[in-house]
């Protein structure tokens, strides 16, 4: 039978983009097929954002509409809590933000759920970088040390981006030993590839291509950097002005790779660039952490406006049913996704 992966970037608050369009395609599909995303989907993978919002989806009973709901403003407001430490410079010397806000709502919400919760047959991945070992970790449900971790643990640990969240601390292994973990963004922002070798591990019955695949970004940041200026670059500037942190989580590379690794008709990917295009005249902020009520409103419009041009098509895939060629990003020039040849 054919196996479906639904994999998440990260990206900070426009996750809030990722969780409108899900929600947006799950009412569609009940009230055409009386089925839920979970009903469809066999793998999840996340990183960051995306961690969070696999996991809620894999190991919790939160509906979509909850799940959307974590990326309220009055959520953000709560996620994103300044660090007030004396003599800090956020960001800079110190986290920009607290861990404490972050953990409280995922604790809420993913209870004592563990990646063992993942339903029969069913599994969850997330990405996530340790920096004593230098090396990345996927936690996962596939493999047996792992499955006893709280879910809201993991993606603490996978949404702990440097500068911006405090490193987690995480004990798993056969011995378990502690981890000292950061955001996963920094080796794979999208996960995708992951998430087919580790299905491909899983299920090694399955034929390749049985194995659909539906990957969703979290818009891509256009903002042109200043390349003259950046020869005079040090530390300071590459983090202040260079955005490095999102230059090494950048997702095109595996997007190319996915897209042309998996067959043809089983592959789409949902994403934008951050900026004004037919269809969507106001663009959201790109910043990971701008959550102002504004910006959250125009994130939940570009979850809305990838619904307009991909729904029907996913919706179509999640029932096995799409006849069409594997669709990639959205073409700023034209509105609409690009068809794969």
């Amino acid at each position: 039978m054919s196996k479906l992966i639904l994999s998440l970037d990260g990206g900070g608050i426009r996750g809030a983009a990722t969780t409108q369009f899900v929600a947006r395609v799950e009412s569609t599909l009940f009230a055409q097929h009386k089925l839920t995303v979970r009903d469809c989907v066999d793998f999840y993978a996340g990183t960051s954002t995306g961690s969070i919002i696999a996991l809620a989806l894999a190991t919790t009973r939160l509906s979509m509409n909850d799940i959307n709901e974590l990326y309220s403003f009055e959520n953000a407001k709560a996620i994103f809590a300044e660090n007030r430490g004396l003599f800090e410079i956020d960001g800079l010397n110190a986290p920009k933000y607290e861990a404490s806000g972050k953990l409280k709502i995922l604790n809420r919400n993913f209870g004592d759920a563990t990646l063992d919760n993942v339903g029969q047959d069913k599994h969850v991945l997330a990405v996530t970088y340790g920096i004593e070992k230098r090396r990345p970790y996927v936690l996962k449900s596939t493999k047996a040390v792992h499955r006893s971790l709280r879910a809201a643990d993991v993606a603490d640990a996978s949404s702990a981006a440097p500068t911006y969240f405090p490193t987690k601390s995480l004990k798993f292994g056969e011995h378990s030993l502690e981890h000292w973990l950061i955001d996963g963004g920094v080796i794979a922002n999208n996960p995708t590839l992951c998430a087919v070798a580790e299905a491909r591990r899983c299920w090694q019955d399955q034929a390749f291509d049985q194995l659909r695949v539906i990957s969703i970004g979290t818009g891509f940041r256009t903002r042109k950097l200043n390349g003259p200026e950046s020869q005079h670059w040090g530390a300071l500037q590459w983090m202040t002005k260079g955005s490095i942190i999102d230059i090494l989580s950048d997702e095109l590379v595996v997007g190319y790779q996915a897209i042309t690794l998996v067959p043809n008709g089983n592959y789409i990917r949902v994403n934008s660039n951050l900026e004004k295009q037919p269809g969507l005249p106001l663009p959201p902020d790109d910043a990971m952490d701008d959550i102002s009520e504004s910006n959250i409103d125009k994130l939940k419009a570009l979850g809305d406006f990838w619904f307009e041009r991909y729904g029907e098509d996913v919706i179509a895939l999640l029932c096995n049913k799409y006849q069409g060629p594997s669709l990639d990003r959205i073409d700023p020039t034209t509105g609409e996704p690009i068809k794969f040849a």
